[in-house]
C-alpha cells in the first residue's frame, strides 16, 4: 500500500478552507496507510490557520502547518520537502481556491505506477482569458529558455513519485516562486515519464485572487531572468 501526501498551500483562504478540507480529506482517509492531507498556511492575515486547527481536531490524517509568508512557490516547496521527509510514497499538489475537482484525482491515482509525474492539463479553463494568455506565453518562454515543450507547466494538479521528486528538489533554489514550473522543466529536460491528463479548472470558488495583471507582469520579467540563470545551472549538471 502506498502512502500519499496531499500538499496544499493556503493564503488568506478563510472563505474556502473549510470546503477544501472537507473535499480533499476523504481521499487520504480512503487511501490510508499513513496518508496525510497537509495544508500550509503561508502567513495568512485572516483566520485561515485557526479554522484549519479546528478542523484538525476531528481529522487525524489532516496536518495544518503554518509558516511566515513566502509566496506560493516557496510554500509549495515547503510542502514537498515536508512530504518527502515524512516518508510519503506519492505527493499530490493542488491549490486552496477550489478550482480543481477532487473526484478527478482518482484517474491519476490509477496510473501512478506507470509515470514519474501525472499532471493536469487545463482544458476549457474558466478562470479568465488573462490567465489563459499567461499560460500560453509561459509555454513559449520555456521553449525559448530551456528548449522544452510542456503542455501546462504550472498546473496545480500533479501527482508525483516521491523518490523521483526528491532528486529534483535539490536543483530548485530555496523559496523559488515558480517552483512547479521549474519542476515541469526539469522532468522534461531529463526525459522522465510524464503524463498529461485533461482536468476541469473552475473559477475561484471564494475569496480574492492575490494575483493581478500588474503583479503577473512583474513576476514574468523576473522569471525570464531566473530562467536564464537556472538554465546555466542545469547545463552544468548535464541536464
Amino acid at each position: 500500500m502506498a502512502k500519499l501526501y496531499i500538499v496544499i498551500p493556503a493564503y488568506n483562504e478563510e472563505e474556502n478552507i473549510e470546503d477544501i478540507v472537507r473535499d480533499w480529506y476523504p481521499i487520504v482517509e480512503k487511501i490510508g496507510n499513513g496518508s496525510k492531507l497537509v495544508i500550509i498556511d503561508d502567513g495568512s492575515k485572516d483566520s485561515t490557520y485557526d479554522i484549519m486547527k479546528d478542523l484538525a481536531r476531528t481529522r487525524e490524517a489532516f496536518e495544518p502547518l503554518t509558516k511566515p509568508n513566502g509566496g506560493h512557490g516557496a510554500t509549495v516547496l515547503y510542502g514537498y520537502n515536508y512530504a518527502v521527509d515524512n516518508g510519503a510514497d506519492y505527493v499530490f499538489q493542488t491549490d486552496s481556491d477550489g478550482q480543481t475537482i477532487p473526484n478527478e484525482f482518482w484517474s491519476f491515482w490509477e496510473v501512478k505506477n506507470d509515470w514519474d509525474m501525472c499532471i493536469g492539463e487545463r482544458k476549457g479553463r474558466q478562470d479568465g482569458l488573462a490567465r489563459v494568455l499567461v499560460t500560453k506565453t509561459l509555454k513559449f518562454v520555456l521553449w525559448l529558455c530551456f528548449h522544452v515543450r510542456v503542455k501546462d507547466a504550472n498546473t496545480p494538479f500533479r501527482l508525483m513519485k516521491s523518490s523521483v521528486l526528491q532528486e529534483q528538489l535539490a536543483l530548485i533554489p530555496e523559496g523559488y516562486n515558480l517552483s512547479n514550473v521549474l519542476i515541469s522543466v526539469i522532468y522534461a529536460r531529463r526525459g522522465l515519464r510524464v503524463l498529461y491528463k485533461p482536468i476541469t479548472f473552475r473559477p475561484r470558488q471564494g475569496g480574492v485572487n492575490s494575483l493581478n495583471m500588474k503583479r503577473i507582469i512583474r513576476i514574468g520579467k523576473q522569471a525570464v531572468l531566473d530562467f536564464r540563470r537556472i538554465n546555466k545551472l542545469l547545463k552544468k549538471e548535464n541536464i
